[in-house]
């Protein structure tokens, strides 16, 4: 397949700048991936779309404020985007401007809580950072970055925590698992009540999530790779769930991949942890994933050719231009989609 296959006109002004002020007012549009049909609800109505049996996977993956603003010595303003954890104080981070930040650079941040000196160039323009600092890292992080919202997101964020999931615990990510930005914890507590298992997978969500497919054929694409893992208690209710009958509903793309990079051939899953490149696009045979909550992505995206692997590319890109007409909101702070 042409990844000009997935494309799909978008006005710019359906892409949202800012979240709502209730997490759970946004939009749900449900589409059923054999007959294409839609149908508009909001995010609030998620129960009645749920059986008793059924088990919801999240993404309980914290994100960094991984954008540190700081200065050279000589003191030029620069930039750093903490990518990778290498251990040790190492990072994978980009840096701007780039050719002022050459290997044996100093970076101050703040008042010289946090310093930093560049150790390496590496592919794709990266580098490898050492930070020095006295205390805990996450804590002076907390206190001095600022969150690596997406490109297209032009406008700042007020409030730092609505681009966390409300049930986030895990810090590692560079951007937001956003298909659980919609939640509240009322909400989760009804589709517990509803008889619904709610169970977490971990995926640390890079920044590739934004790189664009510029193979023209998709099977020439490369994914990123991205850390994540499952617990024993989580492969517990997903193989229950199967075992009795139930629907395993992944939010997000990313809980999607976990389950699906570590289950067996047969659906089967067990604890595990490592890094995965999964690339989901049509064609692919599902092992365990039922159904999916999903927020609407960008044109030629990877993330609009896993829907489409679910529900089938003709059924999302009708939906898609359907949303479009009916003034969805788009991307990060937009509004979802449950493909049942």
């Amino acid at each position: 397949m042409k990844t000009a296959d997935f494309d799909f006109q978008l006005p710019e002004e359906l892409i949202a700048q800012t979240p709502l002020e209730r997490r759970d007012a946004s939009r749900l549009l449900t589409l059923d991936k054999t007959t294409g049909a839609v149908a508009h609800h909001h995010f609030f109505d998620l129960p009645k779309f749920l059986r008793p049996g059924d088990c919801l996977v999240l993404n309980d993956s914290r994100v960094l404020p991984a954008r540190l603003i700081g200065h050279r010595p000589t003191g030029g303003a620069c930039e750093v985007l903490l990518l990778v954890d290498k251990g040790g104080g190492l990072w994978e981070c980009l840096v701007r401007p780039g050719r002022k930040l050459k290997p044996g650079s100093q970076v101050i941040f703040g008042n010289g809580q946090l310093t930093a000196t560049i150790e390496a160039e590496l592919e794709d323009g990266k580098r490898a950072v050492r930070f020095h600092y006295q205390g805990i890292f996450l804590e002076i992080l907390e206190q001095l970055g600022k969150m690596p919202l997406p490109p297209y997101i032009k406008a700042e964020l007020e409030d730092q925590e609505r681009y966390q999931t409300v049930y986030s615990k895990v810090a590692g990510s560079a951007a937001a698992p956003t298909a659980g930005l919609h939640f509240t914890p009322e909400l989760l507590e009804q589709v517990r009540e509803v008889g619904v298992k709610v169970c977490c997978v971990t995926l640390h969500v890079g920044l590739g999530t934004f790189r664009p497919v510029k193979a023209e054929d998709i099977s020439g694409h490369e994914m990123h790779s991205e850390f994540c893992m499952i617990s024993q208690k989580t492969a517990d209710v997903i193989n229950q769930t199967k075992q009795n009958g139930g629907r395993v509903i992944c939010v997000g793309t990313t809980s999607c991949r976990t389950i699906e990079s570590f289950a067996a051939e047969d659906g089967a899953m067990t604890e595990r942890s490592g890094w995965t490149n999964i690339f989901i696009y049509p064609g692919y045979r599902f092992k365990v994933l039922d159904a999916l909550i999903t927020n609407f992505h960008l044109p030629q995206s990877t993330l609009i050719m896993l829907v489409s692997a679910l529900a089938g590319r003709e059924h999302v890109l009708a939906a898609y231009e359907e949303a479009v007409r009916e003034k969805y909101r788009f991307f990060s702070f937009g509004d979802a989609m449950f493909i049942s």
